[in-house]
């Protein structure tokens, strides 16, 4: 049996290889496919995001949001020279 992993999307109601030149198949050929959908979905960068501030305390929270904002120093090794 041959293994190939290639990447592709689901359109249309069929998965489309986003790479057709490389593809070692025939018209008709059927294979077996196994799907991975990758962990970076939209849903679960979101969830990440809300989970960014968790466990910390206010007082943190709002000091790593004034030096997030704080864009004073944000060229300081561009403006030395």
């Amino acid at each position: 049996m041959m293994t190939q992993t290639l990447d592709a999307v689901f359109q249309d109601g069929g998965f489309k290889p986003l790479d057709n030149d490389s593809l070692p198949f025939s018209e008709g050929q059927r294979v077996k496919l196994t799907v991975e959908v990758p962990f970076e979905t939209e849903d679960n960068l979101v969830e990440l995001a809300g989970q960014v501030y968790k466990g910390l305390s206010e007082k943190d929270i709002g000091e790593i949001e004034r030096l997030a904002l704080d864009r004073g120093n944000f060229f300081h090794d561009r403006l030395s020279s």
